[in-house]
């Protein structure tokens, strides 16, 4: 009889899922150093005094990610996850090379266009698919939602030391340096994995992945936590920064300790998910918990600590989400389409990003910081409402499992 296999990440597992993980978090650095510091940096700039064109050069990026995620995944089917990742990063590097030789705001947004054209988020996340067994491809998962989560704050406290340094320009140059160090680990640290011979030799068609309910309900999820997460991020810092008595370069203070807690919280639940093999019951639980955080930012928008309990049960949930949802696209979605299911997902997502931060905005200023928080709760109980009928994936069965890891 075969030794059962182990929930743990075998060494080419654990190899795979720390460099890929590391990969998303140095293209991540890059994207999110711009964040904390852009508005008042791009000042210098030609044009820089106009918030439209800035809040054009920022969503650029987030524009033509969304259109380029489904043709890179399509391309990481037929040709490899490595020589379609190499391709985008050349592009991401390119556009910041562009950002970092503008001296106006226009060239700036056609380099952040070129960087966002190098959409390579569904070829990375299909990679580590590949890479992991089903049964421990959550924890894998989970590495990549904590280096983005953990990215962010890094930018944080990075971003103005950087600007202090060498203004915009030179945030661009360290931008593009992350470009080239992403280059080096997915050119020559990432373990290669063979193809799968029992997959057919074709790739899936949009309609196919747009019409399979289950892909369809995955992709309403994360279009609605990323438009929930840059929605809240528009209101929240004022909000920090009115009731913490901080100034905007020290609200890292309160980013910092709330996502550590909330990556403590998250591995007890990711672990007992995969355990349990709940991984659709815990996704419905943290669009309750979601629910519930819009409902208490409302309710209690009167105070520091309020803000950041909130704020960790948020980023609880976020976490567990971001490491779920993507887990469950691979699994569900036919080896045949999983490339281009993960571009579908990632395109829902960056347009979840671009609109969080235009509708975020607007209803700030229609209705306050209170209405931002109601209509997360709002979104939040839709999302659940076309969850509700997600069913689990089948389980894989463990002989396989342990004949191809003995």
């Amino acid at each position: 009889m075969p030794k059962p296999a182990k929930l743990s990440l075998n060494p080419s597992e654990r190899r795979a899922s720390v460099c890929l993980a590391g990969l998303f978090a140095a293209r991540m650095l890059g994207l999110f150093l711009l964040l904390p510091v852009f508005a008042v940096a791009a000042q210098s700039l030609e044009g820089g005094l106009d918030p439209v064109q800035v809040g054009l050069a920022l969503g650029m990026y987030g524009l033509t990610q969304a259109v380029m995620q489904i043709p890179f995944g399509m391309a990481s089917d037929r040709v490899g996850r490595r020589p379609v990742i190499l391709f985008g990063l050349v592009l991401f590097i390119v556009g910041s090379v562009i950002c970092a030789l503008s001296e106006s705001l226009f060239w700036v947004t056609i380099g952040r266009a070129v960087q966002g054209s190098g959409a390579i988020s569904a070829a990375i996340t299909a990679w580590l698919a590949d890479s992991t067994r089903p049964e421990v491809r959550t924890r894998a998962m989970a590495m990549v939602g904590a280096s983005i989560g953990l990215s962010f704050a890094v930018s944080l406290v990075l971003a103005p030391v950087l600007v202090g340094w060498g203004g915009l320009q030179g945030l661009f140059w360290v931008i593009a340096g992350l470009g080239g160090v992403a280059f080096a680990v997915a050119a020559w640290v990432v373990p290669v994995v063979p193809r799968d011979t029992h997959a057919p030799a074709q790739t899936g068609t949009a309609l196919e992945v747009l019409g399979h309910g289950g892909l369809i309900r995955l992709n309403i999820g994360v279009f609605s936590l990323h438009l929930t997460q840059v929605a809240l991020f528009v209101v929240v810092p004022p909000l920090l920064v009115q009731f913490g008595g901080i100034s905007a370069d020290h609200l890292w203070h309160a980013y910092l300790p709330v996502i550590l807690v909330s990556f403590l919280l998250m591995v007890p639940i990711v672990f007992l998910t995969e355990t349990r093999r709940m991984h659709v019951l815990t996704l419905k639980l943290c669009v309750m918990l979601l629910m519930i955080v819009g409902a208490g930012l409302a309710l209690a928008t009167s105070g520091w600590w309020s803000l950041l309990f909130w704020l960790t049960v948020f980023f609880v949930a976020f976490n567990v989400l971001e490491a779920l949802q993507p887990s469950l696209v691979s699994r569900i979605a036919p080896p045949h389409m999983k490339g281009l299911a993960l571009g579908v997902y990632s395109t829902t997502q960056a347009l979840g990003l671009f609109l969080g931060g235009a509708l975020g905005g607007w209803l700030a200023r229609a209705g306050g910081p209170e209405s931002v928080f109601w209509a997360v709760t709002i979104l939040s109980t839709v999302w659940l409402v076309a969850t509700w009928s997600l069913k689990s994936p089948p389980m894989v069965q463990k002989a396989t499992v342990a004949t191809e890891h003995p």
